[in-house]
């Protein structure tokens, strides 16, 4: 019996449920048939759990602030198995990796060789996923994952090559949130055509996508930009570079606290970035907005129905995007800042090295 023809999106390897579901919504995927002519196999070396999904597993393996990590490496194999993905059944995120590809199908059209050492640019929760090392090398204590086994890439993928300058972990830390500063870039540049330079304020302004997000707005033609923080450690960080120009500790999950200490440092804000990790900030970030501003949710811990509602009860006009991790060029531009900016490249390779 035949194979059925391949899908450029993945369809041909959903299992459950049968029929059009696309791979990030299924609950299984087929990650071991042989390879399809426009797919590429990838022999994985690192997975990067998206900061909202490792935040959720370690929480729920933490008691009295100790992290039972051969449990968490136990349901991330569990999740993995069954499901032929990395996806988190709480949060529904997953994350990316890095690897070298191993096979290229002879209609692929991703531009890829073998011996090319990439990033996937598309989420774990959707990239057929086998783990065959058990995870021995993973300690628990981070969200990068040094593995062993395969990922497949379909016809309509994306992945990047690892720059030759970078280490591939550093890359893999900016390639993980490259989105975040290519849409903000986006979003200023529409303001500054129109003659302004909008107020920016990032939620987690002193995380891997915050401090990119940051970059892109200062470097696009934002005006004021307000980071906030949740404690005096990741503030003092900030107050090091040059990164904002008002730092901010606060809860991003307090309506009033936000809003009012955003004002203080001179909000409210044209544009919103939300970069945390913990759910709850969808009112807060609407209400530290200006009526006809804009607010970004880069965070997988959002919810979208409570950003709706949120903003009609509030009486906001605001328009709100999802920041969905892909805009033409982005992992360029998130490289590029890195490598101008010595602000950015410090934080991130403080992050590094925790």
């Amino acid at each position: 019996m035949s194979r059925p023809v391949s899908s450029p999106v993945g369809l041909h390897r959903v299992l459950e449920p049968a029929g059009e579901s696309l791979p990030q919504a299924a609950c299984r995927l087929d990650a071991t048939s042989p390879l399809w002519p426009d797919e590429v196999r990838v022999a994985v070396e690192t997975l990067n759990l998206d900061a909202a999904s490792y935040r959720q597993l370690a929480e729920s393996h933490t008691a009295d602030g100790v992290l039972d990590a051969q449990a968490l490496k136990a349901q991330v194999l569990d999740i993995v198995a069954t499901r032929g993905k990395m996806q988190n059944p709480v949060t529904g995120s997953g994350g990316m990796l890095i690897g070298t590809v191993e096979e290229v199908g002879p209609e692929s059209t991703l531009g890829l060789a073998v011996g090319d050492r990439v990033a996937t640019l598309v989420s774990l929760s959707l990239t057929p996923l086998v783990i065959t090392d058990g995870l021995a090398s993973w300690d628990g204590r981070s969200e990068r994952v040094p593995a062993h086994g395969h990922a497949i890439l379909f016809g309509r993928s994306i992945a990047a090559k690892l720059p030759e300058d970078l280490s591939p972990e550093l890359a893999l830390m900016v390639m993980d949130v490259c989105g975040a500063p290519a849409l903000v870039r986006r979003v200023v540049e529409s303001y500054a055509a129109r003659g302004a330079a909008p107020t920016v304020l990032v939620l987690g302004g002193a995380g891997k996508s915050g401090s990119l997000a940051l970059a892109a707005a200062a470097a696009s033609g934002g005006g004021r930009r307000i980071a906030v923080v949740p404690n005096e450690v990741e503030a003092e960080r900030l107050r090091a570079t040059r990164l904002a120009d008002a730092v901010v500790i606060a809860d991003a999950r307090s309506p009033l606290g936000l809003s009012q200490a955003v004002a203080a440092a001179g909000g409210p804000a044209d544009l919103t970035v939300v970069c945390v990790d913990v759910p709850g900030c969808e009112q807060p970030a609407i209400l530290s907005t200006a009526q006809g501003g804009t607010v970004i949710f880069f965070s997988m811990a959002t919810n979208f129905a409570a950003a709706a509602l949120g903003a009609e009860g509030l009486a906001a006009d605001v328009t709100m995007l999802v920041g969905n991790g892909y805009v033409p060029g982005h992992a360029a531009y998130a490289l590029d800042l890195l490598r101008a900016d010595a602000d950015v490249r410090a934080m991130f390779e403080a992050r590094l090295s925790e």
